[in-house]
């Protein structure tokens, strides 16, 4: 069975390790990195967890401009808790766990959380195979990313949240 849940601290090493099967050397955050990451902002880690493994994850910090700059990634310091957007840095899930809907249930509870928690906005950015995903959860597209993260192309995705 397939549950949703916040990240713990012993979860990271496993974090890493699906981190490193879903993106390449260049782009995937390593598992010091992650660390420090979840230190930073352990409420934006969210798990997807089946039969008592976790087989995916969504992770991002929160920051006061509506932009995802690549400071972001190697600074965790830079996270804002009480920012008014919401990014994401991973959406990851193991390659034999995929096209179950998993990743959608995962930016799906992101959404809510940011919802819950007054964020204006969700941003993110993606490769150009994967707009049309994320336009599917109401993102537009934004244009070309001026990231050079792990030195790929990326485009700029945005989310607004209307908050009752």
């Amino acid at each position: 069975m397939l549950k949703i849940r916040m990240a713990k601290k012993e979860d990271v090493k496993k974090i890493a390790e699906i981190e490193a099967r879903c993106f390449p050397v260049a782009e995937a955050a390593e598992e010091e990195t992650l660390e420090k990451r979840y230190e930073a902002f352990s409420e934006n880690f969210i798990v997807a967890e089946k039969d008592g493994e976790v087989i995916g994850f969504i992770n991002g910090c929160t920051t006061d401009k509506p932009e995802l700059g690549d400071e972001l990634y190697h600074y965790p310091n830079l996270h804002k808790p009480n920012g008014d957007y919401q990014t994401v840095f991973g959406l990851d899930v193991l390659p034999e766990y995929r096209k179950q809907g998993i990743a959608e249930k995962l930016l799906n509870e992101l959404i809510r959380l940011s919802k819950e928690r007054g964020k204006k906005g969700v941003i993110l950015t993606c490769k150009d195979h994967l707009i049309h995903y994320y336009e599917k959860f109401g993102f537009e597209h934004q244009g070309v990313s001026a990231s050079a993260h792990g030195g790929a192309k990326w485009n700029d995705m945005y989310l607004k949240l209307e908050n009752k």
